[in-house]
């Protein structure tokens, strides 16, 4: 039986991602050693990361004075490195949802922080809209999409202050004006690689400016200087993420990763929304397409741990929705073909023929 991959991360990759990197680890280029237990100074490995910087560089549009940064720690880090580098006085924080909470609570230790707006009280259905930045602030922060709740931002907001995006599950899936951020991070375990490596696009000019010590291995201007190699990479899923980057490019880069979203999106949402033994949690005009969360409807209540049961037994795996929210959450992330989904909408139909 087919399995079609909804986790929300680690997720699905896509199959000749695996594939290479997995003969990678069986013999790196040839040389007879595994690309586990080869030095990442080896005359090998370096492009490698080279190649997957200019890759990143040339799908997103990055202009000319930024560095793209392969770390560890995950985007639980950046919630602390954010702040450590470009947090002098003041910082803007919205609050859409727990990843969201959690990097207002690491950056309330190295500053103000002011929380513009949060769609909390509402149980993070929406992203708020009337808001005001203050113009005095550092940066403002923002998670462009959350996988808890599902909702997400479509465009990058128009604001007057430097951007930090979290980009954790959409980074690659719409395009983004780059030039509007000193900082993109993401982990790496949802669009782009296994667990382990770390994303960071930041501006050079933006780094240098306060005036705390930053210790050694949390500072960006130590791995700017050193290309990502101060101390060891996360070698293999620099390797993976290389060979999804060079997937992107075949496939028609972010343009197309942006039209595939939308159509899985439209056949999830639309089937959502006709059957009435569903209904989705976020509102309309806040969608996710990574993230597409819904419940049983009201009436049918009853019956979610038999339809989470039928779509198991055909092959549906990781729709159980987050233990916050309940319900069913398939994440549809850019290597998700149209057809797992179609299988999931036809696991939905057959379920409400049966009741």
């Amino acid at each position: 039986m087919k399995k079609h991959n909804f986790n929300a991360g680690p997720s699905i990759l896509p199959r000749e991602v695996i594939e290479n990197t997995a003969q990678a680890i069986l013999d790196f280029n040839g040389s007879g050693l595994s690309l586990m237990e080869i030095s990442h100074r080896a005359k090998d490995f370096q492009p490698v990361v080279d190649e997957a910087v200019a890759l990143f560089k040339e799908l997103l549009h990055i202009p000319e004075g930024y560095s793209v940064l392969f770390l560890g720690g995950g985007a639980s880090m950046e919630f602390c490195m954010v702040p450590y580098n470009f947090l002098e006085k003041k910082a803007a924080y919205i609050n859409t949802g727990t990843w969201a909470k959690k990097a207002i609570k690491e950056a309330k230790g190295f500053g103000e922080v002011v929380e513009v707006a949060s769609s909390e009280k509402d149980g993070f259905t929406y992203i708020p809209k009337d808001f005001e930045v203050p113009s005095d602030v550092d940066y403002f922060h923002i998670t462009t999409n959350n996988t808890i709740y599902g909702t997400e931002w479509r465009t990058d907001p128009e604001v007057n202050v430097p951007l930090v995006g979290d980009m954790s599950s959409d980074i690659f899936s719409r395009p983004i004006d780059v030039s509007k951020y000193i900082c993109i991070y993401g982990g790496a375990q949802k669009n782009l690689a296994p667990a382990g490596v770390t994303f960071v696009i930041v501006k050079n000019e933006a780094l240098g400016k306060v005036s705390r010590y930053i210790p050694t291995m949390l500072n960006y201007q130590t791995h700017v200087d050193k290309g990502s190699m101060f101390n060891t990479p996360p070698v293999v899923p620099i390797y993976a993420a290389l060979q999804t980057l060079r997937w992107l490019k075949a496939q028609g880069g972010v343009e197309e990763m942006n039209r595939r979203a939308q159509q899985r999106a439209d056949l999830l949402y639309g089937e959502i929304d006709r059957n009435k033994l569903f209904r989705g949690t976020a509102k309309k005009e806040d969608r996710s397409r990574m993230n597409i969360c819904f419940v049983m409807a009201d009436e049918y209540k009853e019956l979610e741990a038999d339809f989470l049961k039928f779509a198991t037994e055909r092959g549906m795996v990781g729709i159980k929705g987050h233990r916050s929210v309940g319900g069913f959450r398939a994440s549809c992330y850019n290597a998700m073909p149209l057809e797992s989904v179609q299988a999931l909408v036809d696991c939905m139909q057959e379920f409400e023929k049966m009741h």
